[in-house]
Parts: C-alpha cells; sequence; structure tokens
C-alpha cells in the first residue's frame, strides 16, 4: 500500500491569510499545509480520502492521473469543496466517479452541486456515482475492503476509514468505545490533532491524539490535520515521546507499507 498525504492543514490551511505568527511567516515546505486529504494506493485500486478546495492543487503536485473513488468523511468544505474539480478525472477514465459518505454527507455534496444532478445538468458539470455507507459495516470496491469507524467532530458524526492494517482518522473529537474496537489492531494510525494544547470543542488537541495513539499501540502514527497554533516544522518532533514511532505528517509525505 502506498499513502500519499496530499494534505496536512485545517480548514484555514497554512499559512493563514493575513497572519504573521512565526509558522505562517515559515519558508520551510513543512509549514505549507494545504487541507487535509490523502491518496492511497492498494494492489487493485487508487483513490483519496475527502476531496478539498486544494484537490486540483494537491494532484498536480503529486502527478495524480487516475482515482478510482472518493471517500468523504465529512460535509465540512474544506473536506468536500473541491468535487467540481472531479471533472478531467470523468473526462479521462470515461465515466462518473463513485463517491462514498453518510447519507448527511451526500445530501450536502447534492445540494452543493445541484447542478450534476439536475436532470438536464449544466454541460461539463462533473459526474458521481453516489453510495451511501454506514458506521462499522464494511464494503468493498476494487477488490479494496474498507470499513467505515465513526468519530465525533463535536456532535456531528465524521467517517474514519480503516482499510486493511492503516486507518485515517481526521476531525475527531470523540471516539466511541464500540468505534475504537474496530481501530485496534491498526499497524499504521493516522489521527487529527489541530492545536498543541487548546481545549477545542470539536478536535482533539495533541495531548488528544498522543492519548489515542496510546490506547491503539500502533506500529506508528502519523499526526494530520495542523492548524498554525503549532511551531514550526523544524521544532515539532521535540513535542513527541522518543519512545513511540510518532511523527507530525507534512505535505507530499509518501508511506509504503
Amino acid at each position: 500500500m502506498k499513502v500519499i498525504f496530499l494534505g496536512t492543514g485545517p480548514s484555514l490551511g497554512v499559512p493563514v491569510p493575513t497572519c504573521k505568527c512565526e509558522t505562517c511567516s515559515s519558508t520551510d515546505p513543512g509549514d505549507k499545509r494545504l487541507r487535509s486529504s490523502v491518496y492511497i494506493e492498494t494492489g487493485s485500486s487508487k483513490f483519496v480520502i475527502d476531496c478539498g478546495p486544494d484537490f486540483r492543487q494537491q494532484v498536480l503536485m503529486n502527478h495524480i492521473e487516475g482515482i478510482d473513488f472518493i471517500l468523504l468523511t465529512h460535509k465540512h468544505n474544506d473536506h468536500i469543496g473541491g468535487l467540481d474539480d472531479v471533472r478531467p478525472f470523468n473526462y479521462h477514465q470515461k465515466g462518473d466517479m463513485p463517491v462514498f459518505g453518510t447519507n448527511e454527507t451526500l445530501d450536502d455534496v447534492v445540494n452543493r452541486f445541484y447542478y450534476s444532478f439536475e436532470k438536464r445538468p449544466y454541460p461539463g458539470s462533473p459526474k458521481f456515482d453516489l453510495t451511501e455507507i454506514e458506521k462499522g459495516i464494511p464494503f468493498e470496491i476494487k477488490n479494496t475492503k474498507i470499513l467505515p469507524v465513526e468519530v465525533l467532530h463535536g456532535t456531528m458524526p465524521v467517517m474514519g476509514y480503516r482499510i486493511g492494517d492503516f486507518t485515517y482518522i481526521t476531525d475527531a473529537k470523540y471516539i466511541p468505545e464500540d468505534q475504537i474496537e474496530l481501530v485496534k489492531g491498526t499497524k499504521w494510525l493516522v489521527i487529527n490533532a489541530l492545536h498543541p494544547s487548546y481545549k477545542h470543542k470539536m478536535h482533539f488537541d495533541l495531548e488528544d491524539a498522543l492519548d489515542f495513539i496510546d490506547m491503539i499501540n500502533p506500529e506508528q502514527a502519523f499526526i494530520t490535520h495542523l492548524s498554525h497554533k503549532f511551531p514550526p516544522y523544524k521544532e515539532l518532533q521535540s513535542l513527541l515521546p522518543k519512545d513511540k514511532d510518532i511523527m507530525f505528517a507534512y505535505d507530499g509525505l509518501e508511506l509504503n507499507f
């Protein structure tokens, strides 16, 4: 399995427009964070988790020429706002793009991109094949088995995804016990941490993320969805325990399992 972090930032990305903090002013590529998303290749499929406003830029930067399907975590703009840019893949692959998400998320896709779902769609509209999923019920596409794991983003349900021994979770504030059981045994875990220590109502902070990593005890863990409140990337690793294989992900990081 190959995983490429297309983006590791929050809804505003990093740098944040108008901000002059040390992280936003940094010239280190590790401090340039597009909206959070990953590209995954298995032996039988190529897909992305989330399709935010930076999707076009992300696929160009990472030379992605084909996507078999898209998994959506939830309906917030930083996770679905780039779906209009699926159009070139429709043309290239000569077909509708399969998109998987909860009923609530897919309803929002239909409302936002209404012009794709009219009886006479606007010429050149993106084409989607929407499939509803439910927490804890695995499904298979292109010979890839996927297990949706529900976490809570405040009170909003968000889907994490487990593919084999790899689990991707973003925008979590609370993870129910029965869903934690679905994550246990994961070898490679991606988890969100918005701030170093501020107790946000909707997101894990670093302490929360590290506690969850301790609970799951994967072989490797990667922290994503990082705001500009973290210090510059060159200082980040010092915030992590030295006795565990944990790192802060960065845009363009490629993993091969």
